[in-house]
């Protein structure tokens, strides 16, 4: 074991040089080495209820919906997110805020000390940096003594690490054509693959193409799940745009919720919130206390979602990132007072630049293209001719996010906007530039003083003596259960 990475001395920096060793295991479809990992943990998620949340586009705010909703109705939620935008804590938040750095760290430290020794042994493969994450998500929530786990797919979900769990609900929120290499070329391929969630228990599903349909019925019908539609069991019955965001009525399955004030940007928010008011709804089963979802609605936060993050000239932060984002994203610009706009935009992976950002056509005066700084960053030149080909419109190029954003700033009027947008890394560079980042946590798990000596020396002392019956790789490595 490379000694600058011993989980007995722990501190954040060695936490993220742990995850950071990690990263260049890619994407790797599969839930062996996941299952292996919580064998080894002794599965800490069977501590608490879990919510599952999929969906190609929603599913992070969705997740924090849900989360805000058991906090107005006294409980506490883990809510488990990817990618974070500004520091790795807010992937695991509880209570609404990001965890406290030093839960972080025992959590980071905790997972490590098991998998690290089973590596070496060549007993389990090196898991990737999204299975490590989504284990210390597991192991923190279980030392925060959280009430509810919400769990964010990071991709597809059949196949994704988060599909270890067992959910009392699963949510779709909404389906398109997104992570092709991975999910499939259609509709009713990606549609089978984010079904994979199910498994018993409620689902509740979003508004879905009907192409989508067929796929969650099968698996509905192959588990017995109680399944809560879009349409049919809930609605939105009216939205209605207020100064800070909506009013809204739902129509849930067990009561209707009038007047309620959803302070956020975008039309889809409120499809969100219906859809994250279903699930908790399922999840209690019961209706829930009207004046909890006001609370609920009014403080639930999206960073990076429609974000206005300044104002003179309007400043929007946006991870829009695929075809079905950009829809949403015009139809919230269309709905805005502020008529001329500028575009910063970047991009990563396999995207389609062109594709993505035609749904902007006739809305974009002016753009600005960039990279973000990753690895997969499509060139600024591929954006920039993407760009110009697809809106008609004039594109400078800057090397970095941030220099896009002072490009775009300083040739904006003050009565003009710019929207950012294009990568969820995008997003969180432009956040880094112009927003502090928030750095209150969750402070309901205060290490003592010392607890990472005391925590290296009581692993080391229960390691003695224990002779070779004592088995710490006892797992089952069934990819097939």
């Amino acid at each position: 074991m490379d000694a600058t990475l011993d989980w007995r001395s722990p501190d954040r920096d060695w936490a993220l040089r742990f995850l950071g060793d990690h990263i260049g295991e890619g994407i790797r479809p599969g839930l062996s080495r996941m299952r292996a990992v919580v064998d080894l943990l002794g599965d800490p998620a069977e501590a608490y209820p879990i919510v599952h949340v999929a969906g190609t586009n929603g599913k992070t705010t969705t997740s924090r919906m849900i989360g805000a909703l058991a906090g107005a109705h006294g409980l506490v939620a883990g809510v488990y997110t990817s990618p974070h935008l500004q520091r790795i804590e807010e992937r695991f938040a509880v209570g609404g805020r990001p965890i406290h750095p030093d839960g972080f760290v025992r959590a980071v430290a905790d997972v490590a000390a098991f998998t690290s020794f089973a590596v070496e042994d060549e007993v389990l493969e090196p898991p990737t940096y999204f299975e490590l994450t989504t284990a210390i998500a597991m192991q923190a929530f279980a030392t925060h003594g959280v009430g509810l786990g919400v769990f964010e797919v990071g991709l597809g979900g059949r196949l994704d690490a988060t599909n270890v769990l067992s959910a009392d609900v699963a949510v779709i929120t909404s389906i398109g054509i997104d992570h092709t290499e991975y999910l499939g070329d259609t509709i009713a391929e990606i549609a089978g693959e984010k079904a994979g969630i199910i498994d018993g228990g409620v689902v509740v599903t979003g508004a879905l193409p009907p192409e989508a349909m067929e796929a969650v019925r099968r698996r509905v019908e192959e588990t017995g799940a109680s399944w809560r539609q879009w349409g049919v069991d809930f609605a939105i019955n009216d939205a209605r745009r207020s100064s800070d965001g909506w009013s809204v009525d739902i129509d849930g399955q067990y009561a209707d919720y009038t007047d309620i004030p959803l302070g956020l940007h975008g039309r889809h928010q409120v499809d969100n919130f219906g859809v994250a008011v279903a699930a908790f709804e399922g999840f209690l089963g019961r209706a829930l206390d009207e004046e909890a979802v006001r609370t609920a609605a009014s403080q639930v936060s999206a960073p990076g979602r429609f974000e206005v993050v300044s104002t003179r000239p309007t400043v929007v932060i946006d991870g829009a990132h695929n075809v079905s984002g950009f829809e949403a994203l015009a139809a919230t610009l269309v709905d805005h007072p502020t008529r001329k706009w500028t575009l910063v935009v970047g991009a990563r992976g396999l995207r389609n630049v062109a594709e993505m950002v035609a749904p902007l056509a006739g809305l974009i005066t002016s753009a600005v293209a960039c990279a973000p700084a990753d690895p997969a960053a499509i060139a600024v030149e591929e954006t920039a001719a993407a760009v110009a080909s697809v809106l008609g419109i004039g594109v400078e190029s800057a090397p970095s996010v941030a220099e896009a954003v002072d490009a775009a700033i300083a040739a904006t009027s003050t009565n003009e906007g710019i929207i950012i947008a294009g990568s969820l890394y995008v997003a969180g560079e432009a956040r880094d530039h112009l927003v502090t980042a928030d750095l209150t946590s969750a402070d309901v798990w205060a290490p003592p003083p010392g607890w990472d000596d005391d925590f290296g020396e009581e692993d080391e002392d229960e390691g003695e003596g224990r002779g070779d019956d004592f088995d710490l790789y006892d797992f089952d490595d069934d990819s097939g259960r």
